[in-house]
């Protein structure tokens, strides 16, 4: 929206190039988190890790000592 004020209201060249490059930042960043998504399986600040991979070691090693007892 401010790319059409720019170029529709008389002001200065600068303001009109600094609208566009807060689009061409914003496009930047778009595009770096699409090509570089969140790794869930991190641990985050927290201490939390939010990809299933500990369940399902967990529920293997269960069903594996299940297995031996029988």
């Amino acid at each position: 929206v401010d790319d059409i004020f720019s170029f529709v209201i008389s002001m200065p060249t600068a303001h009109r190039l600094a609208c566009l490059r807060d689009d061409v930042v914003f496009i930047v960043f778009l595009y770096q988190r699409w090509l570089y998504p969140v790794d869930m399986k991190r641990v985050n600040e927290f201490g939390q890790q939010f990809d299933d991979a500990e369940e399902k070691e967990d529920s293997d090693n269960t069903h594996e000592e299940t297995k031996k007892t029988k």
